[in-house]
């Protein structure tokens, strides 16, 4: 099984619900995280680099902005039975 993914969104995001409703067709769970509401999580975020919402984060690779193609490539890993059998 795959581990939750955390998303850092902006209210009113059109790519942060671009996003969620992707990870949602994709079956991908995902905790939210609101920067607007979160200072330390906005701050976390900005040393890392970002500048812009959703940020995605799982436990191998971070992104920003709407990614169809990450979101893909997370999804068939995790459907690989060679990449999620221990």
């Amino acid at each position: 099984m795959i581990e939750p993914l955390t998303v850092y969104t902006l209210p009113n995001c059109v790519q942060c619900t671009m996003t969620k409703r992707a990870l949602d067709a994709a079956g991908l769970p995902y905790t939210v995280i609101d920067l607007t509401t979160d200072a330390r999580a906005l701050d976390l975020m900005k040393q890392f680099g970002y500048t812009s919402a959703p940020i995605v984060v799982t436990r191998v690779v971070s992104w920003s902005g709407f990614r169809p193609d990450w979101i893909a490539k997370i999804t068939a890993a995790r459907d690989h039975p060679s990449l999620t059998s221990k």
